[in-house]
């Protein structure tokens, strides 16, 4: 009987060193049980039950990867249209605030793609530069 008295309190002297030396990794409380997982073909789907959200989960490559659905991308790209043009006219009625051009959709004009490439030419023969100065001797790019 002492045998197992002293097995048993070793055993509860371990698991709490353990737990003492092992880092916090719970969530907070607050977001304990915070999303809800349920098996779907081809992965999992996670529900966020605070905000409503569902998600499409899988493993990619050994990682998760979870995507939003596509009802939710929209209703996400809608807010943060909204959230933008309110951020315009917060902006806009700050003193002496210059107002802001509006974002321009398509294709970038001459001069932003001309500074463009210069930048991505600079970038590159400073690349090959570092290549050259690093090559053995006799070897050449």
């Amino acid at each position: 009987m002492r045998v197992i008295s002293l097995v048993f309190f070793a055993a509860l002297l371990a698991a709490v060193a353990a737990r003492a030396e092992a880092p916090a990794a719970e969530p907070p409380a607050s977001e304990a049980g915070r999303f809800a997982m349920s098996p779907a073909e081809g992965g999992m789907l996670r529900l966020d039950k605070q905000t409503g959200a569902v998600s499409f989960c899988t493993v990619e490559g050994g990682l998760s990867v979870c995507r939003v659905a596509a009802e939710e991308r929209d209703a996400l790209q809608g807010e943060i249209e909204r959230l933008v043009r309110e951020n315009a006219e917060l902006r806009a009625k700050l003193p002496g605030a210059a107002p802001e051009a509006a974002p321009r959709k398509g294709l970038p004009g001459e001069e932003e793609f001309e500074r463009a490439l210069s930048f991505t030419e600079r970038f590159l023969r400073r690349m090959m530069k570092l290549f050259r100065e690093e090559a053995p001797k006799g070897e050449s790019l």
